[in-house]
C-alpha cells in the first residue's frame, strides 16, 4: 500500500546542477524516513525518474535541505543529499557546491537569514562536511535578485552573480588535506594525487589512463573498460584515504587532468564517479585548485609554484571555472572563492507516493 505525502518544495537551479530545496521542519527526522521520500521524490530506480521530480541525471537528482544553524559561527545548516537515478539509494556523504548556490538566496526568501540592502552575507554550515562557507547575495532594496549580468560556463544566459568562498575546506571528510600523508601515491600502477578539501578527490594524469583529458563527456562514459579502471582505482583510494566501504559512496571523487589547451591553467575533467560531469562540481574545483597550491602534487606540477592571491582557471567541457586562492589569517591552507548563480524555478508543493508499511516503521521507530 502506498501513502502520498505533501510536502512545500521549491525547485531551484544552483549553479550547474538542479532540484528541490526543502526546510529540515518540513521532512521527518529519521534519516531513513527522510530518504524514502527523497527517493520517491526524485522518482529514483527509473532511468528517467519518470514518476519523480529528477531529470534523469547525477546534477538533476540532487536535493539541498535546510534550516537554522544551531552553530554560533553559522546561520543555516545545509545538509545535501546526492539521490542516485537508477537506485533507490540516498548519499549524503559528499558536499555539493552548485547546490550551495541556491542556499542563500533560499535561506533568505525563507526568512531564514534577516536581509540587507544591498548585499547580504549568509554564513552556511554543511552539515555533510562540517565546514562554514559564506555566501554573498545580491539583494538590493532588501529584497533577492536572480537576474544580473553574470555568466557561468554550463548555463545559458546570464544572472545576478552570488560569490562563495570556502573558508576551512581542508579535511571535508578525512580531517585532513592529504589524506594519505603524500602529496603523490601509486595505486595499481597509476601515479595519484589523493587530495580532501571541499570534496575528497583521486586526482591522476589523462595520459596514464591512455587519454588526452580534452574528450567530451560521453566518450569516457561509453568506454566501460576506462571507467572499470577508474572505479577499481577510486575503491582503493578511498581505503587508503581511511574512508569505508566506498564502492557504496560516491565519494572520493576520480579527477583526470592535461596541460591546458585554451588559455587556462589547467584542463581537467571530474567523475561523480561514474559518469563524467558535463562541466565541474564546485567543491571538486576547490578541492583540485587546492592541490594546484599544494607542492609535490600531480596538478602543482602542470601549474608551477603558487603565490597568493592566484586565479586558477579549470578549463573543462563546458567551458572554464574561475577560482580565487588566496590566504586568510588563522587559516593553512588557502581560501577558494568562486562565483555561482542561481535561479528558483518552482515553488509549491510536492506530492512524494511512499510505501506505508517501511515509512510508518521509520517513522515510528523515530519517535
Amino acid at each position: 500500500m502506498y501513502k502520498t505525502l505533501r510536502i512545500p518544495c521549491v525547485i531551484m537551479r544552483g549553479g550547474t546542477s538542479r532540484g528541490p530545496y526543502f526546510l529540515a521542519s518540513d521532512l521527518p527526522r529519521d534519516a531513513h524516513a527522510r530518504d524514502e521520500i527523497l527517493i520517491a521524490a526524485m522518482g529514483a530506480g527509473h532511468e528517467l525518474q519518470i514518476d519523480g521530480i529528477g531529470g534523469g541525471n547525477p546534477l538533476t537528482s540532487k536535493v539541498a535541505i535546510i534550516s537554522r544553524s544551531t552553530r554560533p559561527d553559522a546561520d543555516v545548516d545545509y545538509l545535501f543529499a546526492q539521490v542516485k537515478v537508477l537506485e533507490r539509494f540516498v548519499d549524503t556523504s559528499p558536499n555539493c557546491g552548485n547546490m550551495l548556490s541556491g542556499v542563500g538566496p533560499f535561506a533568505i526568501e525563507q526568512g531564514l537569514v534577516p536581509v540587507q540592502a544591498g548585499r547580504t552575507s549568509v554564513r552556511i554550515h554543511n552539515v555533510n562536511t562540517g565546514k562554514v562557507m559564506e555566501a554573498i547575495v545580491q539583494t538590493p532594496d532588501g529584497v533577492v535578485t536572480y537576474d544580473g549580468g553574470a555568466q557561468i560556463d554550463g548555463v545559458p544566459g546570464t544572472a545576478a552573480p552570488i560569490h562563495l568562498s570556502f573558508l576551512n575546506a581542508a579535511g571535508s571528510k578525512t580531517g585532513k588535506l592529504l589524506p594519505t600523508g603524500n602529496a603523490r601515491d601509486v595505486i595499481e600502477g597509476v601515479e595519484v594525487t589523493c587530495v580532501d578539501a571541499a570534496m575528497p578527490l583521486v586526482i591522476m594524469s589523462a595520459a596514464s589512463l591512455g587519454k588526452t583529458g580534452y574528450e567530451r563527456p560521453s566518450d569516457y562514459d561509453a568506454d566501460r573498460d576506462f571507467m572499470a579502471r577508474l572505479e577499481s582505482i577510486r575503491i582503493a583510494a578511498g581505503a587508503k584515504m581511511g574512508l569505508q566501504n566506498v564502492a557504496n559512496l560516491v565519494i572520493p571523487k576520480p579527477v583526470i587532468i592535461a596541460n591546458p589547451v585554451k588559455g587556462g591553467s589547467i584542463a581537467a575533467r571530474y567523475f561523480m564517479p561514474h559518469s563524467c560531469h558535463k562541466a565541474f562540481a564546485v567543491t571538486g574545483a576547490v578541492g583540485l585548485a587546492t592541490a594546484c597550491a599544494t607542492p609535490g602534487t600531480l596538478p602543482a606540477s602542470i601549474v608551477g609554484p603558487t603565490t597568493f592571491p592566484r586565479m586558477i582557471q579549470i578549463e573543462h567541457p563546458s567551458g572554464h571555472l574561475d577560482l580565487n586562492l588566496d590566504q586568510r589569517a588563522g587559516v593553512n591552507e588557502p581560501v577558494a572563492s568562486v562565483l555561482r548563480t542561481a535561479r528558483r524555478i518552482f515553488e509549491g508543493t510536492l506530492f512524494a507516493r511512499v510505501e506505508t508499511s517501511d515509512f510508518q516503521k521509520n517513522a515510528d521507530a523515530a519517535e
